[in-house]
């Protein structure tokens, strides 16, 4: 009798259940990485579209995908945008301007609709993280501050009646200057003035397990601090012990201006009693080009911020404060906004102008697949649309002349001098300049007439010297290349089975020893 309830186990019983075990470890191991893959810190990009000749919704996903963007950040929640994003699993951040607040905070039937028109309507197949409400709100609009609170609460009571509460966040991104005193960061605090209005907010994303939105700036600290905060603290630069900005107070060493904001908001939040919030940066940037009074915005100034900002996140080595969390952070911006006010930086914050083409290179190697317009891509310095003549004709003395750029192919008789115009033969001979100063960051600038370009520009007869460049490349890879070709090939395709067979195998394991299992207690 003592025996007799293992009886239950009869062998039979063994042929569905060990198929069953091993499909469920099958299925819920690669979900559980998923979900550990979607935990990780991120660098996502902010798409703002106050843009003359922006590509077209689909043209914008596309790029997207190309560029190995996951996360975007919408200003508003374009509809047209959102549709071309579906079943794409591109994450999304959609946004309330801050002009619609009023009647949202003020009416729980109007945030209903907002959510059923804006969330609901895309909602799978379009893959919305969290709804960002106004932007910069308590210091740029302040007469809206008293509704600001009501008009997140009222959104995220429309996603409960949703039942989308729990996949959908609902946040409002605020401005550094909310926090007073950031350095040292120990010694940071709120604006008092605005703490009736961070405190309900900080309650709600705790209770929400949301996170606290955060547009920071190294660029407007170290331009506000010039003598005080160094350019290679602002841009991530190595440092000497001796440069590191220390707190007095934790003794922590802070290398880079952005984790010293950061922490400054966690302990702006631990002298309200709030810890258990997280930072999620939603804009931080460096512009490429601004006027006389912004020296420091230049390409190679922004180009280091950025790829240096990216590798930093991607690292995952937190802060001094807290190493074990690293803040996600959304890139301002993807592309330049040409359309929008002085200064002239404002129009210069992207990563692309908005054809698509980079405003400059990241140096991104090595940092996972993010953003593929790295050094590695072959690129090409063309002259930008609408300049005026004489202009380009000056750009184009400099380059044939002190420049050194070899214009041999755009004279009389030769394979690029059709068609015979200023733009054509400085396109080249920008191009030829381009390549010689190994398509560094600047090079392709002739006071702001050039453009890089991923698309190449030769036509009929006429290779430009990029193109020239890629055909030796080829030529040298196929000829080093024929004789392991093959073998490279074979390689691949046993290392694919090995994978395959290694998985099968384990599954079998796992049967046979749950097998062996069961019938060791069978009477």
């Amino acid at each position: 009798m003592a025996n007799s309830k293992f009886t239950l186990f009869h062998p039979l019983l063994l042929l569905l259940i060990v198929p069953f075990l091993t499909t469920v470890l099958s299925t819920v191991i690669p979900e559980i990485k998923a979900q550990q893959d979607q935990d990780q810190p991120y660098v996502g990009v902010d798409i703002g579209t106050d843009a003359s000749n922006l590509v077209s919704p689909a043209d914008l996903v596309a790029f997207l995908q190309l560029q190995k963007i996951t996360h975007v950040r919408l200003y508003d929640a374009n509809a047209d945008i959102l549709k071309a994003l579906a079943k794409t699993k591109i994450r999304v951040i959609i946004s309330v301007p801050n002009n619609q607040i009023l009647g949202i905070g003020s009416s729980n039937a109007t945030a209903a609709t907002w959510v059923g028109r804006n969330v609901a309507a895309y909602y799978p197949e379009t893959v919305i993280t969290a709804i960002s409400v106004g932007d910069e709100v308590l210091t740029t609009v302040p007469s809206s501050a008293p509704l600001l609170m009501p008009a997140i609460e009222s959104l995220y009571s429309a996603l409960v009646a949703a039942n989308l509460h729990t996949q959908i966040k609902v946040s409002t991104p605020n401005a550094a200057s909310i926090v007073l005193d950031p350095f040292p960061p120990s010694q940071a605090f709120f604006n008092q003035s605005l703490t009736q209005y961070v405190l309900p907010l900080l309650q709600f994303l705790s209770r929400t397990k949301s996170p606290l939105m955060m547009n920071l700036y190294p660029y407007y600290v170290f331009m506000e601090n010039k003598g005080v905060v160094p350019l290679d603290n602002s841009l991530f630069k190595p440092l000497t012990p001796s440069k590191e900005m220390v707190d007095p107070n934790t003794l922590l060493h802070y290398t880079n201006v952005i984790d010293a904001m950061i922490d400054s908001v966690y302990f702006s939040m631990k002298n309200l009693n709030i810890t258990d919030v997280v930072v999620l940066v939603t804009e931080s940037g460096w512009p490429s080009k601004g006027d006389s009074k912004e020296p420091y915005a230049t390409t190679d100034n922004a180009n280091t911020y950025n790829s240096n900002l990216i590798k930093h996140i991607l690292d995952r080595s937190g802060t001094p404060l807290h190493p074990e969390i690293t803040s996600s952070v959304y890139i301002y911006e993807l592309f330049n906004e040409d359309l929008r006010s002085p200064p002239v930086s404002e129009a210069n914050w992207g990563l692309f102008y908005a054809n698509s083409t980079p405003v400059y290179l990241l140096h991104v190697s090595g940092s996972g697949t993010f953003l593929a317009n790295d050094t590695t891509n072959q690129t090409y310095c063309i002259v930008m649309d609408g300049v005026d003549t004489r202009t380009l004709q000056a750009a184009l003395d400099w380059a044939c002349g002190p420049g050194r750029a070899n214009c041999t192919e755009i004279q009389p008789g030769e394979g690029c001098y059709q068609p015979n115009n200023v733009k054509n033969h400085a396109s080249y001979a920008f191009d030829s300049y381009y390549q010689k100063q190994g398509r560094s960051a600047g090079s392709c600038d002739f006071k702001g007439v050039a453009m890089i370009t991923t698309t190449d520009p030769s036509h009929g007869s006429c290779i430009f010297p990029g193109s020239k460049q890629v055909s030796n490349k080829t030529r040298e890879m196929v000829n080093s290349t024929v004789s392991s070709g093959a073998d490279t090939i074979r390689f691949m395709s046993v290392r694919g089975t090995r994978i395959s067979a290694l998985d099968k195998g384990l599954r079998s394991f796992l049967g046979v020893i749950f097998a062996l299992l069961f019938y060791s207690f069978l009477p």
